[in-house]
């Protein structure tokens, strides 16, 4: 690379640094409003929800650009012409986001000279023929988006998973979608035999996941493929049993542990996760279903909501209120494994011997269909002291195992988006080449080249963020990261699938393509494992704010 090219590199990572620069002092400033003796108090930070939430969007663009202007370093032109638009996509983002409003965040115009420094820059990139040179070099190659940064081992993987999605789930993904079938067997099986299940199950209890290191890239890439095809159908097979697998290395004991992971990796049972309930969704630690501890085990009375693939499944992962006492928050709230059979039907009804009952509904979505999420209800479904998770240990520590289970879900999730961001942008860039209007292509005009340079620039983006923070989880770090890319990655799966669908035109509204199901998919994605307001109030945007200067 030339000296040119690494000062130029070091010129834009400077604008990015001024950008980071002014979030730091809008967080310092909310944080200091925020302040009792010394101390940030939560219910203070209710008072600046829609600055937080500018910040944190914010830093999400400026961290995501960062790296991406470092995987692209030692990388080719094309990576780095969409690294440079990327770039100045956030810095421009950045400064109309806070300048809004800059006295919300103790900013004031003087504040904001990134925004003449980087101007030639940013002007440069997204000037029109700019965005319409590198869109047509898009169109031309067929989405090319350069290197993926994958080694050998991962790259096999993504090739083997997407293999499969092309020949497997692809050709049934319209018929699941539009009928509201739930997943069929030949997906599920399927996927049993390549192991999907055991991707978060370590290899000594029959699992993928080496013994001695994380390996979340693994979990990414396969996510990925399968999301891509479908994700209903098959992407989002694997974030339930990667929860459950992971509270149960997180706290289960050795017993459950060596009982229930060997089964996870096989997929036999299948799993269910039972968090949400009607009134309260992100808001985890208010939940109360109720457990009543009876001999030998528990009774559990209450309702769930939004369990998704509930009825298939054969072990439900339950969040229930063990301590009455509600004030205690989730320090009064315990894991169990409740055991049902497994049904393929939109409503359920499972009774056992002593009179215990457990009822489900599925819930009519607009996308995400395939694994049906269940309206459940608990009367006195009696659970065995052996399926607590942790046993006695794990009373009252349910919301932690939870949480660990939800960090590995939430960066899944952010796959997932680039799944569906993937297969949005491969459907635009196909449906621009083939079809004509006024005597030409669609990818030949300017804006639907730009349309096709922003798309690309952003799904790399994500992508290579996402795969960012699956390094630092398999350090032991990332939590936060986990929760801002997902954050990110979802935020642009709706939007890219909205634009994808704009390029169809009037074929775009038609059921008959698939780019419809990606647009109706992807709405679903700022919702589950956390929305993003919870997200960048309570997650993200408390972080910062507690950590700020």
């Amino acid at each position: 690379m030339t000296t040119q090219a690494i000062s130029s590199n070091e010129t834009i990572l400077g604008y990015l640094s001024q950008c980071e620069q002014l979030i730091s002092r809008g967080l310092s400033y909310i944080k200091k409003q925020a302040l009792v003796e010394g101390k940030v108090v939560v219910a203070k930070l209710d008072d600046h929800q829609q600055p937080i939430y500018d910040l944190a969007y914010s830093y999400s663009e400026v961290k995501s650009a960062q790296h991406l202007r470092t995987f692209a370093l030692d990388k080719g032109d094309h990576e780095q012409r969409l690294a440079n638009l990327f770039s100045a996509e956030v810095i421009t983002n950045i400064v109309a986001r806070l300048k809004r409003s800059p006295a919300d965040i103790g900013l004031t115009q003087a504040d904001f000279g990134v925004e003449n420094d980087a101007f030639d820059f940013c002007s440069g990139q997204l000037a029109q023929q700019s965005l319409a040179q590198l869109g047509a070099t898009i169109a031309q190659t067929q989405g090319d988006l350069g290197d993926r940064g994958l080694a050998q081992e991962k790259q096999m993987m993504a090739d083997t998973f997407r293999q499969f999605a092309e020949q497997v789930v692809e050709p049934m993904a319209e018929d699941i979608h539009r009928k509201d079938l739930m997943i069929p067997d030949e997906i599920i099986n399927g996927l049993k035999q390549l192991g999907c299940f055991g991707l978060s199950v370590p290899e000594r209890f029959g699992g993928l996941l080496p013994d001695d290191e994380e390996d979340s890239l693994g979990m990414i890439v396969v996510t990925e493929e399968l999301s891509r095809a479908s994700l209903g159908g098959a992407g989002s097979l694997i974030t339930r049993p990667e929860i459950m697998a992971r509270a149960l290395i997180e706290g289960g004991t050795k017993a459950q542990q060596e009982h229930w992971l060997p089964k996870l990796a096989q997929g036999e049972p299948l799993c269910g996760i039972a968090i949400t309930e009607p009134d309260y969704g992100s808001d985890v630690a208010s939940m109360r279903l109720k457990a009543t501890q009876v001999e030998g085990g528990w009774l559990l009375s209450g309702a769930k909501a939004w369990s998704t693939f509930a009825g298939k499944a054969g072990v439900l992962l339950t969040l229930a209120r063990t301590d009455p006492d509600t004030s205690k928050g989730h320090r009064g709230l315990t894991l169990f494994m409740c055991e049902k059979p497994s049904t393929d039907d939109h409503q359920f009804e499972f009774s056992q011997p002593d009179g215990g009952k457990l009822t489900g509904v599925a819930i009519p979505t607009l996308g995400y269909r395939g694994m049906h999420s269940y309206q459940l209800f608990f009367d006195d479904f009696f659970v065995p002291d052996s399926h607590v998770v942790g046993e006695s240990q794990g009373l009252g520590r349910g919301f932690y195992f939870t949480m660990r289970g939800f960090m590995g879900g939430r960066i899944q999730t952010a796959a997932r988006a680039c799944g569906v961001i993937q297969a949005a942008f491969d459907s635009a860039v196909s449906y621009a080449n083939e079809r004509k209007v006024f005597g030409k292509p669609v990818a030949s005009y300017g804006l639907s080249q730009a349309k096709l340079a922003r798309m690309a620039a952003y799904l790399v983006a994500c992508r290579q963020y996402t795969y960012a923070v699956g390094h630092l989880m398999d350090q032991g770090k990332g939590q936060m990261e986990a929760s801002l890319v997902k954050f990110l990655a979802c935020k642009a799966a709706e939007w890219i699938s909205r634009e994808a669908m704009q390029i169809h035109g009037g074929m775009g509204y038609a059921e008959e393509s698939a780019v419809s199901r990606f647009w109706l998919d992807a709405r679903v994605l700022s919702i589950f494992e956390g929305t993003e307001e919870t997200l960048a109030l309570k997650v993200v945007g408390r972080n910062l704010v507690e950590t700020a200067d």
